[in-house]
């Protein structure tokens, strides 16, 4: 496959990822990742390896907030990453996954490296910049 159809292949991944990511479309998202996919949030210490795994954080993020809304900065990709920078902004529904207080909205700066083989997300490292609003 030419290398501008892997990268576009790899934009449209990322894209399809983050359309997935609510708490009724998380298997969808799951289709996105290889079996051995690690996802991690350095900032607080979290590491994740395995759909299993990353399954139950999302569920435990997508559990937590709700009117999740992304406001995409900047995107590229290579053939085997994708960088996004995106801000977020929702609403705290359940205590304990994030440091904030139910009912508090939150605006979140967030800029992902996703690492790609055969098309699919192998990696994703989450940076989170989260502060109320």
């Amino acid at each position: 496959m030419p290398v501008n159809d892997i990268i576009q292949n790899n934009l449209e991944v990322v894209e399809a990822h983050f359309h997935s990511e609510e708490l009724n479309e998380i298997e969808a998202a799951l289709e996105l990742y290889t079996d051995d996919i690690v996802w991690e949030a350095p900032a607080r210490g979290l590491i994740f390896t395995g759909k299993t795994d990353v399954a139950e954080n999302y569920y435990q993020i997508f559990g937590s907030v709700k009117d999740v809304a992304f406001k995409n900065l900047d995107r590229f990709a290579t053939e085997d990453r994708v960088t996004d920078d995106s801000i977020l902004t929702f609403t705290i529904i359940k205590e304990g996954y994030l440091p904030f207080h139910i009912g508090q909205q939150v605006e979140m700066r967030l800029v992902h490296i996703f690492e790609m083989r055969d098309g699919k997300i192998s990696k994703e490292i989450a940076f989170e910049m989260p502060k109320a609003i």
